[in-house]
C-alpha cells in the first residue's frame, strides 16, 4: 500500500506527532501503533493477516522504505540506536566528527554505501520479502543512496547496483524517489534496467500544461508518450516511469486548482516548511469559495489532471483521495497533522460520488484497452500493421505547434499488433486537449476504413455524460470540426461501423 509509513517513530511535539511515520528507529518492525491487539508481538501477526487478506483481494503491497535518516536527529538528537552502535559508520560525518551532514533535512543522513550499513539494509529488505511477503519498495529520498561517505554523488553507487542485482528481489518491483533534500535530481538516473522511478518531470509537466503556461505542448506530449527521453537510453521502458500529479507530500490535486500559496501554518514552523513552487493556481480565490463558476472551473481542470494521468503511457499513481477532492486547506507538508487536515472524509465520496464515477471509468478504460499500455514508448514508429504508433496535430489538423503559447493538441493513437494484443480487443484512440482557458475548434483526423469515432469521454460535459463506457457518446459532426471548452479532454474510440 502506497505511503504505509510501518516504522517505529519518536514522536518529539505532543501537539504535532510524526504523523506520516518517516523518522524511523526500527527498520525490522511494524510500528505497534497501528495494531488493535496490546500483547507483544501482535503488530507482527496484524500486519501479515492484512498483507495476506490484501493479496487475496488482488491488491500488491508497495513499502515506503526511509534508508536516507534516522529519528536519532543531528548532533543534538537522542542516542537510541545506531548513534550509540558506531556513529561514524551509521552516518555521514561533517566538522571531524562533530557534525552530521544533513542531505535529508531531518537532521542526519545515513551512510547508506558503507559497506557494514549496505549490508544491514540489504538484510532489511529480505526480512520484509520473506517474512512479510512485501511486493515492493518504494524508497524515499532515493538520492542520498547514490552519495558516497563524503557526501558525493557516485556515478555507480554500490548499494542501488546490489539491489537491482539481488536475486532475493528479484521479483520484488523496487521504486525510487529520484532526488533528495540537498539538491541532487537524478530522474531518469536509476537504470540498471530495474529501478523504476517517481517521474517528477510528469508533475511539472502537467502541472504546468493545465495551469496554461506557454510553450508546454512539447513536454506535455512527451510525458504522454511515455517520458523516452528520462527512460529510453538506459534501455528501459515506459513501465519504469511512475507518473504522478500529485502524492502525499505537496498539495492534494483539489488544492492543487484552488491555491496559489502553501498554507502550512499549522505546522508551527512560520509556513516555511514544504514546496513553494507547486505549479498550483486558485482560478482567483485562495481556498475555497462560493462562486460557482470558480468552483466549475476548478472541477474541470481537476478532471483534465485524473484524465491525463490515467491515459498516458506508463504506471499512474493516484493519490487516495484526489477522486472525491479531499483537501489539506492548502497544507502542502502535513506530516505533522494527526487530524481532520490528514484524515480521509469518508463523506466526501458520497458527495463527489459523480467525480469517483468519472475516475472509475477512466481506470476500467485504461484496464481494458491495450492501445493505452504499450510495452514500448510512442515515438510514431511503424507497427506490425504498418501504421505508426501515435500521430500528432494541432487543433486545426496541422502539425502540432510544440513550442508555441497555444496549448491545443490532438493525439491519435493507432491499435497495437498482435504481439501486443493478441485477442484483438485493442482500438485506435482519439484525444483531444485543450489546454487553453478559451475554447477551440478541433478538427478530427480521418479514422480508419470501416470505423467511425465513438465517443468515450468529454471531460467538461456534467454527470453523467462525461463518460460513455459503451462508446455510446455522441457522434463527431460530419465535417469533423467541433468546439471544445477551455480546459477539457475529449476521447473518441474507433469503433466498426
Amino acid at each position: 500500500l502506497h505511503e504505509y509509513p510501518v516504522l517505529d517513530i519518536l514522536g518529539r511535539k505532543p501537539d504535532r506527532v510524526n504523523y506520516w511515520g518517516y523518522d524511523p528507529m526500527a527498520f525490522f518492525s511494524p510500528h505497534r501503533g497501528y495494531a488493535m491487539g496490546d500483547a507483544p508481538g501482535s503488530q507482527v501477526h496484524e500486519f501479515k493477516q492484512m498483507v495476506k487478506a490484501l493479496h487475496q483481494a488482488g491488491i500488491e503491497v508497495i513499502l515506503d522504505v526511509v534508508f536516507n535518516h534516522t529519528c536519532e536527529g543531528n548532533e543534538l538528537g537522542p542516542v537510541l540506536s545506531f548513534k550509540g552502535l558506531e556513529n561514524g559508520v551509521y552516518y555521514m560525518l561533517d566538522n571531524g566528527g562533530s557534525r552530521y551532514k544533513n542531505y535529508s533535512g531531518c537532521g542526519n543522513t545515513v551512510n547508506g554505501n558503507h559497506p557494514i550499513v549496505r549490508e544491514m539494509i540489504f538484510h532489511c529488505l529480505r526480512h520484509w520479502v520473506h517474512n512479510y511477503h512485501i511486493d515492493g519498495f518504494r524508497f524515499d529520498l532515493a538520492s542520498i543512496l547514490a552519495r558516497d561517505t563524503n557526501g558525493d554523488m557516485l556515478p555507480n553507487p554500490p548499494l542501488i547496483d546490489a539491489i537491482a542485482q539481488d536475486p532475493m528481489l528479484a521479483d520484488t518491483k523496487i521504486i525510487a524517489e529520484a532526488w533528495d533534500a540537498a539538491g541532487a535530481y537524478q530522474v531518469g538516473s536509476f537504470h540498471w534496467q530495474r529501478w523504476a522511478e517517481w517521474n517528477g518531470r510528469f508533475r511539472d509537466d502537467v502541472r504546468r500544461f493545465w495551469r496554461g503556461d506557454h510553450g508546454m505542448v512539447g513536454p506535455f506530449a512527451t510525458r504522454l508518450s511515455g517520458s523516452s527521453d528520462l527512460y529510453a537510453p538506459s534501455g528501459r521502458q515506459p513501465y519504469h516511469s511512475i507518473n504522478f500529479s500529485t502524492a502525499h507530500d505537496g498539495f492534494t490535486l483539489n488544492d492543487l486548482v484552488s491555491y496559489h500559496d502553501k498554507h502550512n501554518e499549522a505546522n508551527g514552523e512560520g509556513n516555511r516548511d514544504g514546496e513553494n513552487n507547486s505549479n498550483s493556481m486558485n482560478y482567483g480565490v485562495e481556498g475555497p469559495t462560493r462562486r460557482l463558476r470558480i468552483e466549475r472551473d476548478r472541477l474541470k481542470t481537476i478532471k483534465c489532471h485524473l484524465a491525463t494521468l490515467m491515459l498516458a503511457q506508463g504506471v499512474p499513481m493516484l493519490l487516495m483521495g484526489d477522486e472525491c477532492r479531499r483537501t489539506q486547506r492548502g497544507n502542502n507538508n502535513a506530516y505533522c497533522q494527526d487530524n481532520d487536515i490528514s484524515w480521509f472524509d469518508w463523506k466526501l465520496v458520497k458527495k463527489n460520488d459523480a467525480l469517483v464515477q468519472f475516475t472509475s471509468d477512466l481506470i476500467h478504460f485504461r484496464r481494458q484497452q491495450p492501445t493505452m499500455r504499450r510495452r514500448k514508448f510512442l515515438v510514431g514508429a511503424p507497427q506490425e500493421n504498418g501504421l505508426p504508433d501515435v500521430m500528432w496535430f494541432g487543433a486545426a489538423g496541422a502539425n502540432a505547434d510544440w513550442h508555441g503559447s497555444d496549448l491545443s493538441l490532438v493525439c491519435l493513437l493507432t491499435r497495437p499488433g498482435p504481439k501486443e494484443d493478441p485477442q484483438g480487443k485493442a482500438r485506435d484512440v482519439l484525444i483531444l486537449f485543450n489546454g487553453n482557458y478559451e475554447p477551440r475548434r478541433f478538427h478530427l483526423p480521418q479514422v480508419a476504413q470501416g470505423f467511425a469515432w465513438r465517443m468515450f469521454l468529454d471531460s467538461a460535459a456534467d454527470a453523467p455524460r462525461d463518460t460513455f463506457p459503451k462508446f455510446d457518446g455522441p457522434a463527431p459532426p460530419a465535417s469533423g470540426v467541433l468546439e471544445m471548452e477551455g480546459k477539457s479532454v475529449r476521447l473518441y474510440v474507433g469503433a466498426p461501423k
